[in-house]
């Protein structure tokens, strides 16, 4: 009966064995251990935040970074699903979702379509929040909750500052053409375990 399987047809499952082998390869090197692509909404994210809460149960994690954790996951996939604009009917939005842990580094990775003329204000929001000092970045965090000086997405401006306030480390960022229209928008944020287990220490 294998002999009678058409010889293509063996081939293209050969390679996309070959493929997911590769990939899962991949994400075992870079500590990827959740990726996730579609619409997210708070069931999944939810979801999420449980899967992860049990891995670092699993790896016995400090209590207190597991919070962080957890905070910053849930402040990207908010962040992610404000600025995100591909919309379906039900204003869920669409993106990658990706968090790895390698050494004592935690990081969250999201990935979503922005329309290219929100791209500059998205790109001088995330640098100010960057160039901030600690204290800079309480007073920043103060006035937007005291003034509301959002974004028109709904707040996405004060979760990036409680993300970088929470983690203690800058926003790594990329935005890629996808066509004339829209830009990918990639967000890094790394939760150094060991740094926030000093601080706690302190």
């Amino acid at each position: 009966m294998i002999d009678n399987i058409n010889e293509n047809k063996m081939d293209l499952n050969v390679n996309f064995i070959k493929s997911v082998l590769s990939l899962f390869s991949e994400m075992q090197g870079n500590g990827i251990s959740l990726v996730y692509l579609g619409e997210f909404n708070h069931e999944i994210t939810k979801m999420f935040t449980s899967m992860a809460e049990s891995d670092m149960e699993r790896k016995k994690e400090d209590r207190y970074v597991k919070k962080r954790v957890y905070h910053v996951m849930v402040e990207t996939l908010q962040n992610m699903n404000k600025h995100s604009d591909e919309i379906t009917d039900a204003q869920i939005g669409n993106g990658l979702f990706v968090i790895g842990n390698k050494e004592d580094i935690y990081y969250v990775i999201t990935s979503n379509k922005v329309a290219r003329d929100k791209v500059e204000d998205l790109r001088s929001a995330i640098d100010e929040v960057n160039a901030a000092s600690a204290d800079e970045l309480k007073k920043m965090y103060m006035q937007q909750i005291k003034h509301g000086k959002l974004s028109d997405k709904g707040g996405a401006g004060l979760g990036l500052i409680d993300i970088a306030r929470k983690t203690g480390e800058k926003l790594v960022y990329k935005f890629l053409p996808i066509d004339e229209e829209f830009d990918l928008f990639i967000l890094k944020v790394e939760i150094n375990a060991d740094k926030i287990k000093d601080v706690k220490s302190k």
